[in-house]
């Protein structure tokens, strides 16, 4: 069974039986789900939804499915396309649209695809949303509007354009700046829409582009997860070249990998950091992540005067809300996603390029000279697979108590910070699973401290 449910949207592999998997049955029930949804937020009008995708093989066909749907609901729709995951959402703000519908199953493989359901603000539907789409998708006595109130296409655009502009229209990115440097840069992206979008934005900002996987076609070259071991033949590309960096993105593009000079990996979780403290040194405020990320964010954070950071539970969504009730100017998720509040409140790999090119134009060091220059952190990322009848909320609530001593925050599972080190654990949602992350000063330690944390956990529900 691959068809994964959540207040976020839905989500699985093409194809099988209705309700196993995400087929034309299933994309239809939910989308009419969104558009009642939204139609009940707006009682009196009509509303408006975007539409875009990534470049999927099944994202056509989806997105016939979404776009139909959404007529036969009475919804008018402007379609923008193959769009990035932040360019649909600023589609959404420009257009004022009464919410949005992206097409894409982010860092999975190319057999998956799904729907993500945005507000009227392009931001990710809330808790309570998300769970009223899915009771409204289990309801089967909705009535279709009649041919006289069917909705209608009321444009369709290529966003990718407005969307770089309105990134390098930002104050803090320093178009010129970047094009004296005249950066030689590496692209891999994996063979979807960041092939076309990120290599414009460079261009526009004066680099030298050197594509890899570039061709949106959907066949992704390597697992598209942005992750050290996917990502060899940049590497390599990087150095033959003599590449000032390289840039890795996702499918849907909102999260941003930097690879240094050297061909090694500037590692995810530096994104956000190093992004993070150029805006601060220009607009004093607060940062925020989520509790699997970096500490070197608040290590970051704590350099500049009047700034604090916050941690906020795993999940855009939880992100942004705490970015909200602290003011902050910066913010995103330790797997390369920038939250930049200035343009929109989403995770957007190419204001993430072009806040780093700037910041980086403006530095007479390397990429690598760049990282050394921040404090190191390795984090570990486990999991034990448990039995269904097992308690793991009271594992969890035990391992609390046990360490009552130490910082510990429960407000996503449970984290204690330790002096130099940390463990997040958290329980999945969808099995009897509890992740188990830690960070740590080296590999060893990280690697050590989850395998304590595993035994512990093995100790409680085997007694």
């Amino acid at each position: 069974m691959t068809l994964i449910k959540s207040i976020s949207g839905i989500r699985g592999t093409i194809g099988g039986r209705p309700a196993d998997n995400l087929t034309p049955i299933d994309v239809v029930k939910f989308t009419t789900a969104y558009a009642r949804l939204i139609k009940d937020k707006n009682r009196g009008r009509r509303i408006t939804i975007v539409v875009g995708r990534d470049a999927r093989i099944s994202g056509s066909m989806v997105d016939s499915l979404v776009e139909g749907t959404l007529l036969g609901c009475g919804a008018d729709v402007i379609n923008v396309g193959l769009c990035t995951t932040p360019g649909t959402e600023m589609a959404v703000i420009t257009h004022k649209a009464d919410g949005g519908i992206i097409i894409t199953a982010s860092h999975n493989p190319r057999q998956w695809n799904a729907l993500k359901l945005l507000d009227e603000r392009g931001e990710f539907l809330s808790d309570a949303e998300g769970k009223q789409v899915l009771a409204l998708a289990e309801e089967v006595d909705y009535d279709y509007p009649t041919i006289d109130h069917i909705g209608k296409v009321i444009l369709r655009e290529d966003f990718n354009r407005k969307h770089i502009e309105q990134v390098l229209a930002l104050d803090l990115v320093d178009v010129e700046a970047v094009r004296r440097r005249r950066f030689k840069v590496v692209v891999d992206a994996v063979n979807s829409v960041g092939g076309v979008v990120i290599p414009a934005l460079l261009e526009e900002l004066g680099c030298e582009v050197v594509r890899l996987n570039c061709d949106p076609t959907g066949e992704f070259a390597h697992n598209p997860e942005p992750l050290p071991e996917n990502l060899t033949e940049i590497s390599e590309v990087i150095r033959k070249e003599g590449a000032d960096l390289g840039i890795v993105v996702d499918p849907d593009v909102d999260r941003l990998a930097f690879v240094m000079e050297s061909g090694e990996m500037f590692v995810e979780e530096y994104t956000l950091v190093a992004v993070a403290d150029y805006v601060l040194r220009h607009r004093k405020g607060n940062t925020v992540s989520n509790l699997s990320s970096s500490r070197a964010l608040s290590d970051i954070t704590a350099r500049y005067e009047g700034c604090s950071y916050s941690a906020a539970a795993v999940g855009e969504v939880n992100v942004v809300k705490k970015m909200k009730e602290t003011g902050a100017v910066i913010g995103g998720e330790g797997n390369g996603g920038v939250i930049f509040p200035e343009l929109h409140y989403g995770r957007d790999a190419l204001v993430g390029v072009a806040l780093f090119l700037t910041y980086f134009a403006g530095l007479n060091v390397t990429m690598s000279e760049l990282r050394a220059s921040y404090p190191a952190y390795y984090a570990s990322k486990n999991k034990i697979e448990l039995r269904p009848e097992i308690d793991v909320d009271n594992i969890l609530a035990t391992i609390k108590s046990r360490y009552s001593g130490e910082r510990v925050n429960d407000i996503d599972g449970v984290k204690i910070d330790f002096a130099e080190c940390w463990v997040h654990l958290r329980k999945s949602n969808t099995e009897p699973i509890i992740r188990i992350y830690t960070e740590a000063k080296t590999m060893a330690e990280a690697d050590a401290l989850a395998k304590r944390f595993i035994s512990e956990i093995e100790q409680l529900y085997k007694a």
